[in-house]
């Protein structure tokens, strides 16, 4: 029998965090576990991401109670992913939005990234029961939009394609933070299965532009002050780097997956092997990387099969 994948062993509970990033700002941090942003406006609440399933945003609910007793009204979907998506309906929002792209991408494969995260994460998709079906935005935007809580305004943002082809950021200029989901990661490996190495680290220069004082990235410790923001857009673009560049050499060369494999981790282990869940996106990470060498500009579909076929061919 093949080797499970490593994240189907990670069953302990992480050690949750709710660290104010600006004024009103806070981000919801559990050791590398998707994170939520929360945004307090004048007289509402804007959440960002929204947890994979109920139950944990319950526990988004809970910290954000905590600090205020306003109305959520807005969950703001930096991308499609179930581990991103699916607990959207605990927080009773009258607004769902996404970028026209990502609700795109939920309707050609928003089913298939279901099935195929619930079997890689078994410990976040506890309490799956609760999730009423796929999260469908209630408004959808290209390029840019922005949203008033009272006075506050949250810029959205879509600044090219990196984690995934919808990726959308969260703006708040009043205290110059961004909220950037899973484009920026913090000492937690990047999930690249999805992803366009080619146009990732030209978006985190987007983002590095705006100078921004305070970032809360999607997986990793909320990155206070700008010297941490700038670590963190270096790391990230050096992760996503060193994983393309020995798989696309391999795939070049008429090389096999498993050889590409051998390569990125002979590459990123010295640098990245302690990192959050970088065992679990390993595989993913080649097996995208390979094909966006090949010219294959769309990634394919993740199904449950695909991922144990996948992994069968990298395990020999």
């Amino acid at each position: 029998m093949a080797k499970a994948f490593a994240s189907t062993g990670d069953m302990e509970d992480k050690k949750i965090s709710f660290t104010e990033v600006g004024r009103d700002l806070y981000a919801f941090t559990a050791e590398g576990d998707p994170n939520t942003g929360v945004i307090i406006g004048d007289d509402s609440v804007m959440i960002i991401d929204a947890q994979a399933t109920p139950r944990l945003a319950n526990m988004v609910v809970e910290k954000v109670r905590s600090v205020t007793d306003k109305p959520i009204s807005h969950v703001v979907l930096t991308h499609y992913h179930a581990v991103r998506v699916l607990g959207a309906s605990a927080y009773g929002a009258s607004q769902v939005i996404m970028s026209e792209k990502a609700r795109s991408m939920v309707a050609e494969r928003g089913k298939e990234d279901w099935d195929s995260e619930f079997g890689r994460f078994p410990r976040l998709f506890e309490g799956h029961e609760s999730i009423p079906g796929l999260t469908w935005p209630t408004t959808t935007f290209d390029g840019r939009m922005s949203v008033y809580l009272g006075k506050r305004r949250v810029d959205l943002m879509h600044l090219g394609r990196a984690h995934t082809a919808g990726d959308i950021v969260a703006y708040v200029g009043d205290e110059n933070v961004m909220f950037t989901g899973d484009i920026v990661e913090y000492k937690s490996a990047c999930y690249c299965g999805d992803g366009h190495f080619h146009d990732w680290p030209e978006t985190l220069e987007a983002i590095r532009s705006w100078d921004v004082d305070a970032i809360a990235p999607g997986r990793g410790d909320a990155l206070v002050g700008k010297e941490l923001v700038n670590a963190a857009l270096d790391n990230t673009s050096d992760f996503v780097r060193s994983t393309y560049l020995p798989a696309a050499k391999v795939a070049l060369r008429g090389g096999t997956l498993k050889e590409a494999w051998d390569a990125v981790r002979a590459e990123c282990d010295p640098k990245f092997g302690d990192y959050a869940i970088y065992e679990h996106c390993l595989p993913f990470n080649v097996a995208r990387a390979f094909d966006e060498a090949m010219d294959i500009d769309t990634p394919r579909i993740w199904t449950a099969q695909r991922d144990i076929d996948m992994w069968e061919q990298l395990q020999g």
